[in-house]
C-alpha cells in the first residue's frame, strides 16, 4: 500500500481528492433533486427518503472504494476501524444526546419552534405513517449518521491532510475545511442556521480526530439525527 501511494504526485493525489468530493458531493444531491423535482410517490417524503439513504451509502462508497483503491488506500485508513467500538459508541450516544436536549429543550423552544425553517422543512417530510417516519429516521441515520461521516470526515480529513508537509498543519486545515465544507453543503440561510450547523459539526470533527476512528462520530451524528425527527414528529407535527 505504501509503495503504491509513494508512487503518486501530490498533484495527481489533489486532483483525485477534489473530483471525489466534487462527485460525492453531486451523489448526495442527486436523489434529493430526481425526488424533489419529478415528485414521483409524492416527492421527498414517505419510502421515497429510504431510497435516497440507500442510493447515497452505495453510491458514496463506491466511490470512495474507488478513489481510495487508486490512492493506495483503504476504508481502514480513513477511520472506518470497530476496535474500541464500545468505548466510542458510548461517547458518540453521550455527544448525541446532549446536542438533543440543548436543542429541543432550549435552543428550539426559545427561537421560533414549529415556525423555525428547519422544523417546518422537516414537519413537510412527514407522512404520518410508520414506515415513512422509519424511512425518515433511515435517511437520518444512514444518509446522515454513517454516509456523510465517511465521506465529510473520514475521506475529506484524511486525505487531504496528507497534501501537506506537517502533518499535525495539515491535519487541522483539513478539519477546518471539512468543518466549513460540511457547514455550507446545508445551506444555512442565516446566523442561527450557522449555528445549529457548525455546532454539531465541530463536536463530530472533534470526535474523530480524538479517536481517531469513525465510529464516535458516526454514533453522535446518527443519534442527533435520529432524536430529532422524533422529537419534531412528536412536538410539532
Amino acid at each position: 500500500m505504501d509503495s503504491t501511494n509513494k508512487t503518486i504526485s501530490k498533484k495527481k493525489q489533489l486532483t483525485v481528492f477534489i473530483a471525489t468530493v466534487i462527485f460525492g458531493f453531486i451523489l448526495f444531491a442527486l436523489p434529493n433533486v430526481f425526488f424533489g423535482v419529478t415528485k414521483i410517490n409524492g416527492g421527498l417524503i414517505g419510502v421515497n427518503l429510504l431510497f435516497i439513504a440507500v442510493f447515497q451509502l452505495i453510491t458514496v462508497c463506491w466511490l470512495l472504494y474507488f478513489s481510495l483503491r487508486f490512492l493506495g488506500k483503504d476504508f481502514k485508513y480513513i477511520g472506518w476501524s470497530f476496535e474500541y467500538w464500545k468505548a466510542d459508541g458510548l461517547l458518540g450516544i453521550i455527544i448525541g444526546l446532549t446536542w438533543t436536549v440543548l436543542q429541543f429543550g432550549v435552543i428550539i423552544p426559545n427561537t421560533g419552534g414549529a415556525e423555525r425553517t428547519d422544523i417546518s422543512q422537516m414537519v413537510t417530510m412527514f407522512d404520518g405513517s410508520v414506515i415513512g417516519t422509519f424511512s425518515f429516521v433511515a435517511l437520518g441515520v444512514i444518509g446522515g449518521g454513517i454516509t456523510e461521516e465517511i465521506y465529510n470526515r473520514g475521506y475529506f480529513i484524511n486525505v487531504l491532510k496528507d497534501m501537506f508537509s506537517n502533518p499535525k498543519v495539515g491535519i487541522w486545515i483539513a478539519a477546518i475545511l471539512s468543518i466549513l465544507f460540511f457547514a455550507a453543503g446545508h445551506l444555512p440561510s442565516d446566523a442561527l442556521g450557522w449555528f445549529d450547523i457548525l455546532v454539531p459539526t465541530i463536536a463530530y470533527t472533534l470526535l474523530f480526530l480524538y479517536t481517531k476512528r469513525l465510529t464516535a462520530s458516526m454514533v453522535a451524528h446518527g443519534v442527533y439525527n435520529m432524536t430529532a425527527i422524533l422529537f419534531t414528529y412528536y412536538m410539532f407535527y
